[in-house]
């Protein structure tokens, strides 16, 4: 493929055409999660599609378009209650190629860096 993904990420919100709240790890109560990725390389108006899977399964496909040579462009999932595990988003091209894809967590357990305590003596 001639498109190419400089920038991605998996965050709770979009604002100003820009990722807010990035991260791998997301608690079950999110409620929406929202997959950004920045578009290179078109050199004629074409489209991606983000490809939501849950545990392996597809639950989510939009087809979104990109305009232009550098080209913004965002899909949002309601995250049902309990639908932990893991995640990712592939972003595939017009033929369907994967071009990019975007792995994370939905759990209530903390992330390994956020255990522990505040230590000291």
């Amino acid at each position: 493929s001639s498109l190419t993904v400089p920038e991605a990420a998996i965050c709770t919100e979009v604002r100003d055409r820009t990722p807010v709240g990035s991260a791998t790890r997301f608690p079950t109560t999110v409620g929406r999660l929202y997959a950004f990725t920045r578009v290179a390389g078109a050199e004629q108006p074409t489209h991606v599609s983000h490809v939501w899977f849950h545990d392996d399964r597809e639950v989510h496909r939009i087809e979104l378009s990109v305009g232009g040579p550098s080209w913004r462009t965002w899909s949002y999932k309601s995250i049902p209650p309990g639908w932990t595990g893991s995640w990712r988003v592939d972003v595939e091209d017009a033929a369907g190629v994967i071009i990019y894809s975007m792995p994370f967590t939905i759990s209530d357990e903390p992330a390994p860096e956020q255990q522990g305590g505040s230590g000291g003596a």
